[in-house]
């Protein structure tokens, strides 16, 4: 016995060639709408009820409901609902025929005049109905959607036919992404792009998905971030450059981990991180606003306020704050390590330095509690091999990461421009890199030829977008945000 889906494929099949034996191209290859559901909403707003117009427009969308005999359908366009009426009394008897072998799910266009109902529904009165795409396969049924999580994510298409939801963030996404290049390109910085294939792994301290060119027989990495190549054009003469691009990490899937992922990074010359802070605010800012038109939002049941200035915090401040262990007034190793194990610090691995262990306190004891936005300052140098050094202390440097709702969605810099400090701190990630640290940086030669050259003081910033993205859409998982998320093989 057939199952249901296949059971109405092959209806939908016979449907198929009784078009074609009526010499109907059930997929034709244009049509061209005058019109769509925003538009005739708009300019008909107020046509009063039981009223027609002598206006023919042309419209176009899926067929998402089927009533009376096909004698009402509502079809669905990009900008939302169009209601078609057939009437019996007024279509020809060729156009009749059509209609009987249209299905849910078709894609039709519709010719006729404008008109609202006695209800007061908008509705085109249909003079001409044509396939433009016949559906084989039935949608999910429409009381309950696609309720599989797997399959809304698997098969993306379906879950933005049966969720407007999704449809609403993914363009949301898009209204975000567009805020972003527009207040960066609004204060002269160029967008640009750069290679995905690496030869040399750098710009994170993250585990690289590795690649082989057939022709150069030479092995390269996806890119885990754009940094070096974005610096290396602000060597070269620019004055400010930012990407919106893919980057790529070996790493675990989370609701928060995908392991391709969306991240912007600018580099701006004349500027440190605290200018890079307020650009950060901005940033986030313009983008609710593009989204929510204000910069107070929601995630959840928490409010978020985006809109007064984020406050500014020390990472040794906030463990102290949190823990009352001074980080400042430690001065060996050892001692950090006794505090952390004293206050029950859990360590994914046992932290080798002062600097590693301010963090891993951090992590553990600070993270869970940020929920409102703040610039957290000041990190160990240890942790941060292309930052510039604290002007007031040699142990940290002048970088921020930006948390709101607990997580983290910016880092950035004062960026370090001393070759010679550079070339030291990579020769150090080198050297953790042959004693197993897999997620430490190579030696880059050419990048430290380029600082070499010369290279202005310059604030870095990177966003990562996805995050950024759930925060003003209000979406629990990042696979909610990428429109095709990576998922493990069926089996």
């Amino acid at each position: 016995m057939l199952n249901p889906s296949t059971e109405q494929r092959e209806i939908r099949i016979e449907k198929l060639k009784k078009l074609e034996e009526m010499g109907i191209n059930p997929y034709p290859h244009i049509y061209k709408p005058t019109s769509n559901s925003a538009k005739l909403a708009e300019k008909y707003a107020d046509l009063p009820n039981d009223a027609q117009t002598e206006d023919v427009v042309k419209v176009a969308g899926r067929v998402k409901a089927i009533r009376n005999s096909g004698m009402f359908m509502d079809i669905y366009d990009s900008t939302g609902k169009v209601q078609v009426f057939c009437s019996k009394e007024q279509l020809p008897e060729a156009e009749l025929a059509k209609i009987d072998l249209i299905d849910i799910g078709d894609f039709i266009g519709v010719t006729g005049r404008v008109r609202r109902t006695k209800r007061g529904e908008l509705s085109v009165n249909a003079d001409e109905v044509l396939f433009l795409s016949k559906s084989l396969l039935p949608l999910p049924e429409k009381f309950h959607g696609l309720q599989d999580v797997e399959t809304r994510y698997r098969q993306r298409y379906l879950d933005l036919i049966t969720n407007e939801e999704t449809t609403k963030t993914l363009k949301n996404r898009s209204l975000i992404i567009n805020s972003i290049r527009n207040t960066l390109t609004g204060k002269g910085i160029m967008e640009v792009e750069t290679p995905i294939l690496h030869p040399i792994l750098g710009g994170a301290n993250a585990k690289p998905f590795r690649t082989h060119h057939n022709a150069l027989d030479m092995d390269l990495y996806l890119r885990i971030a754009t940094e070096l190549y974005l610096k290396k054009l602000i060597v070269g003469g620019f004055d400010g450059v930012f990407e919106l691009g893919r980057n790529f990490r070996n790493e675990g899937i989370s609701i928060k981990h995908n392991p391709e992922f969306t991240a912007m990074e600018v580099y701006w010359v004349y500027k440190d991180y605290y200018d890079m802070m307020d650009l950060t605010e901005e940033l986030i800012r313009n983008a609710a606003k593009a989204v929510h038109g204000t910069a107070i939002i929601k995630y959840g049941d928490i409010e978020i306020d985006l809109e007064r200035p984020f406050e500014r915090k020390t990472m040794i401040e906030l463990v102290k704050e949190h823990t009352g262990i001074d980080f400042a007034k430690i001065k060996t190793y050892e001692e950090a390590l006794a505090e952390a194990t004293r206050i029950g610090v859990k360590f994914d691995k046992i932290p080798q330095t002062w600097g590693d262990t301010l963090v891993a306190v951090f992590e553990d004891k600070v993270e869970s509690h940020l929920v409102q936005p703040i610039h957290v300052m000041d990190h160990p140098v240890e942790v941060s091999p292309l930052t510039k050094k604290h002007r007031n202390d040699e142990r940290l440097v002048e970088r921020f990461e930006t948390y709101i709702n607990t997580w983290e969605l910016c880092n950035a810099y004062s960026e370090l421009t001393n070759p010679l400090d550079q070339k030291e701190r990579l020769e150090e990630q080198a050297r953790q890199r042959e004693a197993g640290n897999d997620e430490a940086n190579e030696m880059d030669e050419d990048f430290v030829t380029a600082l070499e050259y010369g290279m202005p003081p310059t604030g870095g910033l990177g966003v990562g977008i996805d995050r950024l993205v759930m925060i003003l859409t209000n979406s629990p998982s990042i696979r909610d945000v990428i429109a095709f998320p990576t998922m493990r093989k069926k089996d």
